[in-house]
């Protein structure tokens, strides 16, 4: 059974009176452990298919199984409590909170998940160890990289032990020797510790990183290869 199931799946949006279809009958599945890049131009429909995927939005028609189970009618509640227990997410903005700790930040889903203070901040701890920041854990992102701000989003997407990990043009504010850095932790991640991951870029050589490639044009996918050119970590 595969992790990631979207059928037919549609999406229209409202453009004044009149309707807008961007997704024009999406079919993709993916399996547990892999790891696969969506490119394509602004427009494609790549970002709203991911926005489907992560649970943030709703197809407009089709069906979306993740994890066996359809999810594609269910309630914004419903649709949180997936998400907090099912997907990671990374962006490119790092979308951290200001005036908070590394840790703190890192926390925020074992708090939504109703996790007891002590095992949050441990885990918290733990996984910014894991990400090569153990002498960050107490610095607020003003005080830290690009990099460092990046590594911190993932750990905060990781730390709720997911089993797929999202992610929006992770290394789109970063420089190119960062990028790669960043890109060897999701292989690793991947690799290692078996994280599935989707990944949205517009960049052939953060793609080049994923085990499958798929090319969206015109609201559909337009070429889904395996990729036998994968860096070497």
């Amino acid at each position: 059974m595969a992790l990631v199931e979207l059928k037919d799946i549609r999406k229209s949006f409202m453009l004044g009176s009149e309707e807008l279809e961007i997704l024009h009958g999406v079919n993709l599945s993916v399996e547990k452990g892999e790891f696969v890049a969506m490119m394509g131009p602004s427009g494609s429909g790549k970002s709203t298919t991911m926005n489907i995927l992560g649970c943030l939005d709703r197809p407009t028609s089709g069906t979306y199984l993740l994890d066996g189970k359809d999810v594609s009618d269910l309630s914004s509640d419903e649709l949180a409590e997936i998400r907090n227990s099912m997907i990671g997410f990374v962006f490119q903005g790092f979308n951290l909170l200001q005036k908070t700790s590394a840790a703190e930040n890192v926390e925020l889903p074992l708090l939504y998940a109703g996790v007891p203070k002590d095992e949050r901040h441990e885990r918290a701890k733990q996984v910014l160890i894991d990400m090569g920041l153990g002498d960050r854990i107490y610095h607020e992102p003003t005080q830290l990289s690009g990099g460092q701000q990046q590594r911190v989003a993932i750990a905060r997407g990781i730390v709720n032990r997911a089993p797929i990990l999202m992610a929006d043009e992770p290394t789109g504010n970063l420089d190119s020797k960062t990028s790669d850095e960043i890109m060897a932790l999701f292989t690793e991640l991947n690799d290692k510790e078996g994280i599935t991951i989707i990944l949205v870029t517009h960049e052939p050589d953060v793609a080049a990183y994923a085990k499958r490639i798929l090319h969206f044009r015109d609201g559909v996918i337009t070429s889904d290869e395996i990729n036998s050119r994968r860096p070497k970590i």
